[in-house]
């Protein structure tokens, strides 16, 4: 638990550089805002159709009694906004490091100076960025998948589908966030792998608060820069020889 807190704290960390370098922050809001605005448009949309799309998926349901097929597709539409919710969360991360690369390797490499030791010297790469965002939105995908099936569990599918989606969604931020840093020290993502699981609370704890902020309307705008900041200092503390995996 101490781990999982701890990693929560990372991300507090990040916001802090608020305060240390507001200008180079600043610039981060610039890619979030675009990505932000126009994902916020989709969700937007999603709302309007919800109620015509959950009618269309379930014809079967027209001669049921009024409450049944009503419940059927309130669990349906409950299960879809789960599911977006997902997809918003990585496709944002992803889209905004691709479009934000240069001002996201700013921030980490201020962060990196101010933490002290010598600064790794490979250079992440925007193409590397677009493999990885495609990556991150491939598995987004799949957990959404999961989510919207775990959701349509009656009674409990909803609260089931919550827990499952911002664990899964969080460690995947976590890893997409810090593969920066960890990549630019020369680790495959096989070695990101092993160093993640060895640690997997505190990752999970960093990556949990990072997407329960990005649940907050706006909350993905303002984090962004703060996430990746914090990020920085969660590669250097997977890395630290004190480090050792505890729960």
């Amino acid at each position: 638990m101490r781990e999982f807190v701890g990693g929560m704290g990372l991300l507090l960390g990040g916001f802090g550089y608020w305060r240390r370098r507001p200008g180079l922050m600043a610039l981060g809001l610039i890619p979030a805002a675009i990505v932000g605005i126009l994902l916020l448009a989709g969700l937007i949309s999603l709302a309007v159709w919800l109620p015509g799309i959950t009618v269309a998926v379930t014809p079967f349901a027209e001669g049921w009694p009024g409450l049944w097929a009503t419940v059927i597709r309130v669990t349906i539409g409950t299960a879809m906004v789960g599911a977006a919710l997902v997809l918003v969360a990585v496709s944002f991360t992803a889209l905004t490091l691709i479009l934000g690369e240069p001002f996201y390797e700013r921030i980490w490499r201020s962060v990196e100076r101010d933490l002290g030791d010598a600064q790794p010297d490979a250079d992440y790469g925007f193409w590397r960025s677009v493999l990885d965002g495609i990556g991150l939105f491939l598995r987004g995908v799949g957990i959404a998948l999961l989510a919207a099936l775990i959701g349509l569990i009656p009674a409990v599918g909803g609260v089931l589908a919550t827990i499952v989606g911002v664990t899964l969604t969080g460690w995947l931020l976590a890893d997409e966030l810090s593969s920066r840093a960890l990549s630019a020290r020369g680790l495959d993502h096989a070695a990101r792998r092993r160093l993640m699981r060895a640690h997997r609370a505190r990752v999970l704890g960093f990556g949990v608060a990072t997407q329960l902020c990005f649940l907050v309307p706006l909350g993905a705008v303002a984090t962004m820069p703060a996430a990746v900041a914090g990020s920085t200092a969660l590669a250097r503390s997977l890395l630290a020889p004190a480090s050792a995996p505890t729960d």
